[in-house]
């Protein structure tokens, strides 16, 4: 396979590109290792010729901008580099805010922010529909938790969601292309005008670039982390004719009861390796578990998770976790983890060139969120369950005989409430609550450490949280109170983790975003801010399909990524 190299402005042909597939360990880690041997620097992609008929889209979870910059600085002949150098690399991509992995998939692949689509958060809230389990729905008092994760599934300790395969896990790749069918009903929320479930698909307000490439006739494909993502099959339910959804919160056999697949990063690779091997299936023209010959998607793609553990985890497989005490560089664990990232991202290009894939297809890199705190010093550790259990009981101490306050709490990097009343009065009764604690928290040792306010610098209650998400006071989905950290908090009663995302930091929403397209020109930057909603519109230009085809993108009139300058 020939591919391109940029010297000073000059494009010169590399040859001799080669990948292996190493099994490690009796785990059987699948690590993908690259070894280059060139003339000159070692470059980008076959170079520009033809149209895009297909785009693979990966989300390394957790990747900022800076993480990007200091790997392609530090490994100039790396994989990620060599993306860089070939295509448009776009410095200043923030995420939708809630920062978090539905909102922010939903928002890459539909174009649309949380107030159009719907979707806040993975664990949220809804005080138009039932509660789960409603079945006689005359009469039913509405209000009722859109629990998207791993509580969906048929047996959410079972790694295919409880579907029944043999020889787990690596005989994981059989997993259903319909995850939808391993989604316990009676978990979901329910529609009061029908008196049935709601699927996650059904939830999602507007279509998807997925249900748009299958209504012009074209294949789709996605890999992802729970059969909640669903969701992605959009408005028409089936939108993503192959979705492979390994649970990522199931155990790992042989690991202790109450681990998962996130709890160790050696696990979260193995895990993440899974998905791989489903997208390289895909690119030789299979369906993910290598049973049928269909054809390459027209889009395509996965996220990865060891990023995301690499900076959550205080420490694994003997590597302490997150940043080094500057603030920016990676440590040992992190460092790995994108080691690994990077060697997976050059199996897949290399398969698209051993399928002469490679001039045709558009690669595009980002992240569904970023982590904060990345300074091991910021983390002040604060434990949600008081302030929401204080919260209730001075409101129930003033309004007796009234329900509960809070409806449903979610606190990441954020607090985010519904409450069961959604009048001013309460609102402003909740927020005074809040900002009027004060206590300790812990540090990055486990040290005490000092907060005020619950650990918030803003927070929106009532008609406020409604116009910072810009969302109609009314709408169903919209938290009443949205808590905006100070920099470093993460809500947690324990110690297992050093960062979170979910919020509105500037860490949880400065994300890598890299197109590398057969149609653009080599080495080109964005530094002007630019959002991710904007990577849907954009997938679909590429494919020659009109990105006026999403709603979400006719309603906020969500622009494609611009061109950049050469860099």
């Amino acid at each position: 396979m020939v591919l391109a190299a940029e010297t000073r402005g000059t494009w010169v042909s590399i040859s001799m590109l080669r990948w292996r597939v190493l099994a490690i360990g009796a785990a059987g880690l699948l690590v993908i290792a690259a070894v280059v041997a060139a003339i000159g620097v070692s470059g980008a992609r076959a170079s520009r010729s033809g149209a895009v008929t297909s785009v693979l889209l990966l989300s390394v979870d957790g990747l900022h901008q800076r993480d990007l910059a200091w790997y392609v600085r530090s490994h100039p002949d790396s994989a990620l580099a060599a993306l860089v150098r070939g295509g448009t690399e776009y410095t200043a991509a923030s995420t939708p805010v809630p920062s978090d992995s539905f909102p922010g998939t939903v928002g890459q692949l539909t174009g649309g922010d949380p107030s159009v689509t719907g979707i806040y958060y993975d664990d949220s809230f809804n005080h138009d529909l039932l509660p789960a389990g409603t079945t006689s729905c005359a009469g039913a008092k509405p209000g009722a938790e859109i629990d998207f994760t791993e509580d969906l599934d048929r047996d959410k300790t079972a790694i295919d969601a409880g579907q029944g395969l043999a020889g787990l896990p690596e005989g994981v790749l059989a997993m259903t292309a319909t995850p939808g069918t391993l989604i316990n009903p009676a978990a979901l929320p329910v529609d009061p005008a029908t008196c049935k479930p709601v699927y996650p698909h059904a939830y999602l307000r507007v279509n998807t670039v997925f249900d748009v490439a299958s209504q012009a006739g074209l294949r789709t494909g996605w890999s992802d982390k729970h059969p909640a993502y669903d969701i992605l099959n959009g408005t028409s339910g089936d939108g993503v004719r192959d979705l492979f959804t390994p649970e990522i919160n199931s155990r790992v056999p042989g690991g202790p009861a109450d681990g998962d697949w996130t709890t160790d990063n050696a696990s979260t690779q193995r895990y993440d390796s899974y998905k791989v091997r489903a997208v390289l299936n895909e690119i030789d023209g299979y369906d993910h578990a290598r049973t049928t010959k269909v054809g390459i998607p027209a889009i395509f793609g996965m996220n990865f998770q060891a990023v995301s553990t690499a900076q959550k985890l205080p420490s694994s497989d003997g590597l302490p976790g997150g940043y080094l005490a500057d603030g920016s560089t990676p440590g040992p664990l992190l460092a790995r983890a994108l080691d690994y990232v990077d060697a997976q991202l050059g199996a897949l290009v290399a398969e698209l060139g051993k399928n002469d894939l490679d001039r045709s297809t558009a690669v595009i890199l980002s992240a569904k969120h970023g982590q904060s705190p990345i300074e091991p010093a910021a983390l002040t550790r604060i434990d949600d369950k008081p302030l929401v259990h204080g919260l209730d009981a001075q409101w129930a101490a003033t309004h007796p005989g009234a329900a509960p306050l809070v409806a449903q709490a979610t606190d990441d990097d954020a607090i985010m409430m519904w409450l069961s009343d959604r009048s001013a009065e309460a609102a402003g009764f909740a927020k005074a609550y809040l900002l009027g604690q004060q206590g300790a928290g812990t540090d990055s040792n486990g040290n005490p450490k000092p907060f005020t306010a619950s650990g918030l610098q803003t927070l929106y209650a009532g008609a406020e949280a409604a116009r910072y998400f810009q969302a109609a006071p009314n709408d169903p989905a919209v938290p009443d109170l949205y808590g905006v950290v100070q920099h470093g908090v993460v809500y947690t009663g324990g110690r297992s983790k050093i960062a979170e995302h979910g919020g509105a930091d500037a860490e949880d929403q400065q994300v890598a975003l890299v197109v590398d397209s057969p149609t653009s020109a080599h080495g080109q930057t964005v530094d002007q801010p630019v959002r991710t909603t904007q990577i849907a519109p954009t997938i679909l230009r590429l494919l020659d399909l009109d990105p006026g085809a999403l709603q979400a993108v006719r309603i906020e009139h969500t622009a494609e990524l611009p061109h950049g300058a050469p860099q």
